[in-house]
């Protein structure tokens, strides 16, 4: 691994961090969030530039998220290097919300996973017609992490509950309604744009600059279906939720209660724990904390390495979730994936 996966260049007033692994479609590394970290460290540093902007190399997206099928090998051979990676990714999230310069990302492509945890964070979100943006972890057995369940927390109405659980991938419009985006720009004038920032001379003409290139975004699907969707996630259990989805009459929610079958039983029991607290914790970096003790027991369960086997390995589409249904994971095994961690927590909020 060089530093090749993320190249760092100053023009004008501006740091470029360019997340370039696109074969890969930009999934970050322990190398890269390194990496990304000494670019903020720098730009922190130098009275001379005036913002960060990220974005990622190639057509396809800024980033699928981590790297997938090395967290897989580590799970399996019971490692502990994911550990390590997600401490430090958590606290760039964290470093991200918190950067005193404007941090303008370009969220162009493809956005999941830890690739919102590199973009939603910062306080210029620009989505793209192109855009394509999820939290898609239940599908692989896992639970939304990078600071998502405090932004799906924070939400419309139950609208994040519903992307948390299904994963389902969002456009411009939708992104920005949920607080995950906050301006369109099509993606043919990303360059202009881009060039135009480098002659910022402060905060304020960042903002204006982006404004400028900034249009209406074409409409979104969430808004139309908001009356099913906060009627039937606002129940207390997933079981409920699926219950209501079925028994609703509408299409749509049907179809999502199906979605819903297919995935982890722990995962969407889990994430929808993670969600509803996060929503009463009151820092990013609190929340961040919660979802490292997450991690940390989902690594540990048989899920995560068979959900990863079947969607990204074998690629069969077939998961032998263990337990198999939801009925089968009791409240005291969601429990357990909340309990502190002792020596190895994460450590970023306020003490308790």
């Amino acid at each position: 691994m060089n530093d090749d996966t993320v190249l760092l260049h100053t023009e004008g007033h501006t740091l470029h961090i360019t997340l370039n692994r696109p074969r890969a479609l930009n999934a970050l590394t322990h190398a890269m969030v390194r990496r990304v970290d000494e670019g903020l460290t720098a730009a922190e540093q130098d009275d001379s530039v005036v913002a960060v902007v990220i974005s990622g190399a190639g057509e396809r997206g800024l980033c699928a998220g981590g790297d997938i099928r090395s967290i897989h090998d580590d799970a399996r051979a019971g490692g502990e290097a994911s550990l390590v990676f997600w401490r430090d990714e958590y606290r760039l999230n964290a470093r991200i919300a918190r950067f005193p310069k404007p941090y303008v990302a370009l969220m162009d492509g493809i956005v999941m996973g830890g690739g919102v945890g590199v973009s939603a964070h910062g306080d210029v979100r620009i989505v793209t017609e192109r855009s394509r943006v999820a939290m898609p972890e239940t599908g692989i057995g896992f639970v939304p992490d990078v600071g998502g369940t405090y932004l799906l927390a924070s939400a419309p109405g139950e609208l994040g509950t519903h992307l948390a659980l299904t994963g389902q991938a969002i456009g411009a419009a939708d992104a920005v309604l949920c607080g995950l985006a906050d301006h369109f720009v099509p993606s043919e004038r990303l360059r202009d744009l881009t060039a135009a920032l480098t002659g910022s001379t402060g905060p304020d003409e960042v903002v204006r600059t982006v404004r400028a290139h900034a249009s209406q975004a074409p409409e979104g699907e969430l808004a139309t279906h908001r009356a099913w969707i906060d009627s039937c996630y606002a129940a207390d259990t997933v079981e409920e939720i699926i219950d209501r989805l079925n028994g609703s009459g509408v299409t749509a929610a049907k179809e999502t209660a199906e979605t819903l079958l297919a995935k982890s039983p722990t995962a969407l029991k889990v994430t929808l724990a993670a969600v509803r607290r996060a929503r009463h914790l009151d820092s990013l970096e609190a929340v961040l904390d919660q979802e490292y003790r997450v991690s940390s027991r989902a690594f540990c369960a048989p899920d995560l390495v068979e959900g990863v086997r079947a969607q990204i390995i074998d690629k069969d589409r077939d998961p032998k979730w263990h337990p198999a249904g939801l009925a089968d994971v009791t409240e005291a095994d969601v429990a357990r994936y909340f309990a502190p961690l002792g020596e190895q927590e994460l450590g970023l909020g306020s003490p308790a």
